[in-house]
């Protein structure tokens, strides 16, 4: 029996040792451990956030410079939802494939920045020189994977007529999106 008390005690002076040490360190520093472990569900967030697109002041230079040759504005909040076809010209905005109306802000999805002038929709985004190469050079039937936001296979900013585009499938990448915009044809212009 003296044996059974002896570990008894150990374990209380341990524990006795772990409270005192935890009391000790919280009244004297200024961490406070129930942030920390509360942080734990902010890192997993901002895990499931890589390859998105951040918000505010992080979008890229060359997008700045595309909207301000472009002297486009972002939509507004009364305007968005609104049919694209009744918005007005000078205009971005955000969305999916469908196009149908646009979000004025990108939120946390991973969509694809619109762009409206001289009465044309337009897909911005980023793709490989390869796939740009091809509706540059008119080709036809051909595919453009599309990101919202530069990549290491997808480093080239450009733009695309959404009516060009016969068909717009998400796939599913990670925890974002890429954009496969299929091309049948693309119209002759007019002179």
């Amino acid at each position: 029996m003296g044996m059974k008390r002896w570990y008894l005690y150990l374990i209380t002076a341990l524990l006795g040792l772990v409270i005192l040490g935890y009391l000790i360190v919280r009244w004297n520093s200024p961490i406070n451990f129930a942030d920390i472990w509360s942080r734990d569900n902010h890192v997993t967030n901002t895990q499931r956030d890589v390859g998105k697109m951040p918000e505010g002041n992080a979008v890229p230079k060359e997008v700045l410079k595309l909207r301000h040759e472009q002297r486009l504005r972002p939509l507004t909040e009364r305007e968005e939802g609104t049919k694209v076809q009744d918005l007005p010209d000078g205009i971005y905005g955000f969305s999916m494939c469908s196009v149908v109306a646009l979000r004025a802000k990108r939120g946390n999805t991973f969509s694809l920045e619109i762009h409206k002038h001289d009465g044309i929709v337009y897909y911005v985004g980023y793709a490989s020189d390869e796939h740009i190469e091809k509706y540059l050079t008119r080709q036809k039937n051909f595919h453009i994977l599309t990101s919202p936001h530069s990549t290491k296979e997808a480093s080239s900013l450009f733009e695309i007529p959404v009516e060009f585009v016969s068909k717009c499938e998400e796939r599913p990448v990670g925890d974002g999106y890429i954009f496969d915009l299929f091309v049948t044809t693309i119209p002759e212009l007019q002179t």
